[in-house]
């Protein structure tokens, strides 16, 4: 099959395994780069084949030489469909893992199910005894609740009154005017449901009955805060409320896990490219000029640099693990120096269509969603015939 990017909307509904591999090989490649981590040994990433989930998982491995279990939903190639980038990027991984003399293990399903905990649970039982880190980051935009098996969908809107903003059209750079009506409480109380810590407190549930937790064991979740530009929108808005929901989740699962020694945190990332984000009005145009600024500083991260940071300076660090005032790890602090957020607002007033690609760097927004599939990658044939069928090795 000859691969190319077919997209709608902000979703890309084809990927390259080529190009996905080479991204994944570059990720570990720059862990392999720098110090060692004395970080965990066992580690279990729920919600491993993207994003941070995928980072955690590589930084784990080849940064502090962790053995871990990655939890995903399964995809499988036809011959007129690809399968998903993530089932991809699980393959590299996990190739990449055994080349390295290292135990990793897949657990492919609904994250949101008993039967996959479950399956999970037993899975660490057999194979590594204990985990010491728990990396939940699943990011979905619906989400049946196995106690209820009610089925929730969740919505990007602002609360209480109608939000007006500049936005863009990533693949075309045209700057446009959206307005977004403000969510209903059924609304809420449904995002909540998706994206707060009801799931996540469901897994430590389950592992710490089933006795493989470590007595040390650290779990952390992800978050973010962004701009005042992106405020209304995003912390503001109906995912606010659901991050609210997680860190209020992660005060209660502190307090049960600092009896034997454990944490949880909420970790607060930078904005960056990923599918979720490409799918919220205004965030696009705001990470491109965010881009642009951060670059000019020298200060730019991707997900790699930022999970390294993540786990060599704050988790593993030499000192006691630094938290703001509400208990978050912030490895955001770059992105929300006084310097950057200025700079950002200034090119915020003044960018138009005419003036995009010059004020911001749409150019690399738009590159980097296509790399999240396995697309634009450098050294790439994509005129090349692949077969899109890839077998991930140790799927439980």
């Amino acid at each position: 099959m000859i691969i190319k990017p077919r997209t709608r909307g902000f979703i890309c509904t084809t990927a390259h395994p080529l190009g996905c591999a080479k991204q994944v090989q570059k990720q570990i490649d720059y862990v392999t780069q720098r110090p060692t981590i004395h970080g965990p040994k066992n580690v279990l990433i729920i919600g491993a084949s993207t994003g941070y989930g995928l980072a955690s998982r590589i930084v784990a491995a080849f940064g502090a030489k962790a053995n871990t279990i990655g939890v995903y939903r399964p995809s499988t190639a036809t011959a007129t469909r690809t399968a998903s980038a993530g089932w991809y990027n699980s393959a590299a991984f996990e190739q990449a893992a055994e080349s390295a003399g290292l135990q990793s293990y897949s657990v492919t399903g609904d994250a949101f199910t008993h039967e996959i905990k479950s399956k999970t649970a037993e899975l660490i039982a057999a194979k590594l005894g204990k985990v010491d880190l728990v990396v939940y980051s699943v990011a979905t935009a619906r989400r049946t609740d196995p106690q209820t098996d009610q089925t929730y969908h969740s919505t990007l809107k602002p609360i209480g009154q109608p939000y007006t903003n500049k936005t863009v059209n990533f693949h075309t750079g045209e700057v446009s005017s959206v307005t977004l009506e403000p969510a209903t409480d059924q609304e809420i109380a449904d995002t909540v449901a998706v994206m707060g810590g009801d799931d996540w407190k469901q897994w430590i549930d389950v592992l710490a009955e089933a006795g493989v937790l470590a007595d040390d064991a650290v779990t952390i979740a992800f978050s973010y805060i962004g701009s005042k530009i992106t405020q209304p929108i995003y912390r503001d808005g109906t995912i606010g409320q659901a991050k609210d929901h997680l860190e209020r989740t992660a005060h209660e699962l502190d307090q049960r896990l600092a009896a034997t020694g454990g944490h949880a945190y909420v970790t607060v990332g930078k904005a960056l490219v990923t599918q979720s984000s490409s799918a919220i009005p205004v965030v696009p145009l705001y990470m491109s000029i965010l881009y642009k600024v951060m670059k000019t500083k020298g200060i730019h991260e991707g997900t790699i640099e930022q999970m390294y940071r993540l786990f060599s300076e704050r988790l593993y660090g030499p000192e006691i693990v630094p938290v703001d005032e509400e208990g978050r790890i912030r490895i955001d602090d770059w992105e929300m120096r006084g310097e950057v957020q200025a700079e950002v607002a200034k090119l915020w007033a003044q960018i138009d269509t005419d003036n995009i690609y010059e004020l911001s760097d749409l150019a690399s927004y738009r590159q980097e969603f296509f790399r999240l599939f396995g697309f634009e990658v450098d050294g790439i044939d994509y005129e090349a015939d692949v077969d899109p069928a890839v077998t991930v090795p140790h799927v439980e």
